[in-house]
């Protein structure tokens, strides 16, 4: 029985050891085959456009809603 347990914890150790190598053998590879940087000039991003949020309240009178109301925030 003890050597059924030691047998378990050495193939376990074994294949964790195993795993991690391999990721540690990618993560270099990747490393090492950088992507050359292209030259481009250094551009602004537009500027989002502000968030526009609609409120749609219901009718009391019958069951449909109203049409939405067009609601702008500003600096």
């Amino acid at each position: 029985m003890f050597i059924g347990i030691l047998y378990l914890f050495l193939t376990f150790a074994a294949c964790f050891i195993l795993v991690h190598l391999i990721k540690l053998a990618m993560l270099g590879i990747r490393s090492v085959k950088k992507k050359p940087e292209s030259p481009k000039a250094e551009e602004k991003p537009a500027p989002k456009p502000e968030p526009v949020y609609y409120i749609v309240e219901k009718k009391k009178t019958r069951k449909s809603y109203s049409n939405p109301k067009e609601i702008q925030f500003k600096k």
